[in-house]
């Protein structure tokens, strides 16, 4: 009798619960055996949730809205049905609800179908919840680099230590420090306004963060303007390319009687004079005599 219920469990879907269930009290040999695997078969197992009573949680992954994406995902989803199940958690704050964890677009898209969402429950909490969005996230191609470090950032400001920031997104020590340093030097507004940028990597931004020091927000914000995040990112780095110094102006050469003998430039590290016209005469003299008038001027110097 005791394994016919064991596998009548099996069989059956469990019903989803708002309420942590206890800790399974295993039997030893055989039937120990056969009870976890019940209970690791029902941790997986897939449940249909309305998405009226899925809330959101977590934090922000996407800078874009990209509602054409989701027009996509919806048709698609119409036609062919909800293909991989998203991953909920009970709700912490209200009994009966949901809060995604990953898999938020199919849970709009079906929202917008009024169709029940294909999910598998877990029992999460915050860090948790966070972690398992980070790890989900680093698998997606689709993300930027910005959309990753601006993630990252707001792990840093709830406090999670570099270890689970490098854990949660898959990504090294080194390359955390990058994608923060340039959340430190590029205001979160100005980040939020030019998107996602999918064609800006992060050898780009390094150079956006740099150039963005020491200017106003509001000098940012108004030149962050295009019809797309790239073209947004390449406004504000145009903005902020450091004009090159205008060569000074060549000084007029003229001799005793006021007759122009030729110019004079400065530039880094050198300074050219040209003689030209009546000054030609007076250039073979000059190289001529170039000795003497050096020796003249150290003695003077003296």
């Amino acid at each position: 009798m005791a394994r016919k219920d064991l596998l009548k469990g099996l069989m059956e879907a469990p019903a989803p619960s708002s309420e942590t269930p206890a800790p399974p009290r295993y039997e030893r040999g055989a039937i120990g055996a056969v009870s976890k695997s019940i209970n690791d078969l029902r941790s997986r197992a897939i449940v249909d949730v309305h998405p009226d009573m899925i809330d959101d949680a977590g934090l922000r992954d996407r800078l874009d809205e990209d509602p054409e994406g989701l027009a996509a995902l919806v048709e698609s989803i119409r036609e062919y049905g909800q293909q991989v199940p998203v991953l909920l958690r009970h709700s912490p704050n209200e009994e009966g609800r949901y809060e995604v964890v990953y898999g938020r677009r199919r849970v709009a898209a079906l929202k917008a179908l009024q169709q029940p969402v294909k999910a598998m429950l877990r029992e999460l909490n915050d860090k948790e919840l966070i972690v398992a969005q980070g790890q989900e996230n680093s698998a997606r191609k689709d993300l930027s680099f910005i959309e990753k470090a601006s993630f990252a950032a707001q792990m840093v400001a709830m406090d999670f230590d570099r270890k689970v920031i490098c854990d949660a997104l898959s990504i090294d020590k080194t390359v955390i420090s990058r994608m923060l340093s340039v959340t430190d030097a590029v205001p979160d507004a100005l980040i939020r306004k030019i998107g996602s940028a999918p064609s800006a990597g992060r050898d780009r931004w390094l150079l956006l963060a740099g150039r963005a020091e020491g200017r106003s927000l509001d000098e940012l914000l108004d030149a962050a303007i295009g019809p797309d995040s790239d073209a947004r990112f390449e406004a504000v780095l145009a903005a902020l390319q450091t004009p090159k110094p205008s060569p000074a102006a060549p000084r007029i050469l003229a001799g005793a009687d006021g007759d122009p003998l030729g110019q004079a430039r400065k530039t880094k590290g050198k300074t050219v004079i040209e003689l030209t016209g009546g000054g030609r005469a007076f250039a073979d003299w000059l190289i001529d005599h170039m000795a003497e008038l050096h020796r003249d001027w150290q003695d003077k110097n003296r």
